[in-house]
């Protein structure tokens, strides 16, 4: 897909910032961390820089683009590992706000979002697939019951947004982290850089801001796979690049080991995997912004997204000859990441399975 200059340039600026602040010796720095990130730069990023209203329409206080523009931003969190709740906030939450809540409650939560000022969180009792979503929580008389076994950045949000069964279905509830009833535990996870917590409700009280319909919770799903999956094709792209680095200046046998024919014909068939996987992600984007395209396309660029990000993982660690394996070798950062989001959301398989069933359906009603 052909980028226009502007979002080139948005493109370049969001890769500065981040070359900037989230390099490995901040990220290990952060991991170490309560939080697992630094609230300096989240200010930063939001306020100065202003990524997270990115997608946010301007009525609600954001700058009025779309999923290519959270695209760009998305891929450059993925090549640079960023930490920051942006994902939660910034994506999951204002999503489902903007398809989900009532026109009241957006104008109330998304300016925070957009700013930063707010961190919320989306907890969903089921990151697997959105028909499985309100299976364990549920709600009467605005009490919320149940548990969200895995919520992102749950320790540090300052809103929940929780999508809880209701006498007439689905409902969307706010309410906030400090609420009588709300107990919030740390889930130690495989990657370290997407903090997890696990969010009980017993009994607490919550306000309802939206009804959710299984259409409408389908499509707040693709919108947040189309964003998970630039976030993995910036991430692919990262390790192809320091994996070819790697193989320039890694010598064996008096001469760069980049020089052997089989590193190289390993090397071109990743290349061509990941711009695969950018061209179709990006296509997706832009059909989601267009309002038009297919409907499987979400579902079809997380599966490409997730099995391209694990293969470039997998191959940089045994084109380093299995250092990447260790804790001294930035390349398990990025292999964690790789493999925690091949799940989230749904695995390839689940994927793959939901865009069959979405094209058989488009055929029957042709």
């Amino acid at each position: 897909m052909a980028f226009t200059e502007d979002q080139n340039q948005f493109r370049e600026m969001v890769a500065r910032f981040l070359q900037e602040k989230s390099q490995p010796t901040a990220t290990r720095k952060l991991i170490e961390t309560d939080t697992g990130y630094d609230p300096a730069v989240w200010q930063q990023m939001c306020g100065e820089v202003g990524l997270a209203g990115t997608h946010i329409p301007e009525a609600y206080g954001g700058f009025g683009f779309g999923p290519i523009e959270l695209g760009i931003a998305a891929e450059e969190m993925g090549r640079y590992l960023y930490t920051g709740p942006f994902f939660a906030s910034a994506v999951m939450a204002a999503y489902a706000l903007r398809h989900l809540a009532d026109g009241e409650s957006k104008e109330e939560l998304l300016p925070g979002i957009a700013s930063g000022e707010t961190i919320a969180t989306l907890a969903l009792d089921n990151l697997d697939s959105p028909e499985r979503v309100g299976q364990q929580i549920g709600v009467s008389d605005n009490k919320l019951n149940g548990t969200a076994a895995l919520v992102v950045d749950g320790g540090n949000a300052t809103c929940l947004v929780v999508i809880a069964s209701n006498e007439s279905g689905l409902g969307l509830y706010a309410l906030e982290p400090e609420t009588e009833g709300v107990s919030i535990d740390a889930v130690d996870g495989l990657d370290p850089t997407r903090r997890l917590s696990r969010i009980t409700f017993a009994n607490a009280s919550a306000r309802q801001i939206g009804n959710v319909s299984t259409e409408g919770l389908a499509t707040t799903w693709d919108y947040l796979c189309a964003a998970l999956a630039h976030e993995m094709v910036g991430g692919a792209q990262h390790l192809l690049d320091s994996t070819i680095e790697y193989t320039k200046m890694r010598y064996q046998f008096g001469r760069p080991i980049g020089s052997f024919q089989g590193l190289k014909h390993r090397c071109a068939d990743l290349l061509m995997e990941v711009e695969w996987a950018k061209a179709a992600t990006h296509h997706a984007a832009r059909c989601l912004a267009a309002g038009e395209g297919e409907d499987y396309l979400p579902s079809m660029v997380k599966a490409m997204a997730s099995d391209t990000y694990m293969r470039a993982a997998k191959e940089a660690i045994q084109m380093r000859g299995g250092i990447g394996f260790t804790w001294e070798e930035d390349t398990q950062l990025w292999f964690k990441r790789a493999k925690s989001s091949e799940v989230f959301l749904g695995t390839p398989s689940y994927h793959r399975e939901r865009m069959m069933t979405l094209i058989d359906n488009e055929e029957a009603a042709a």
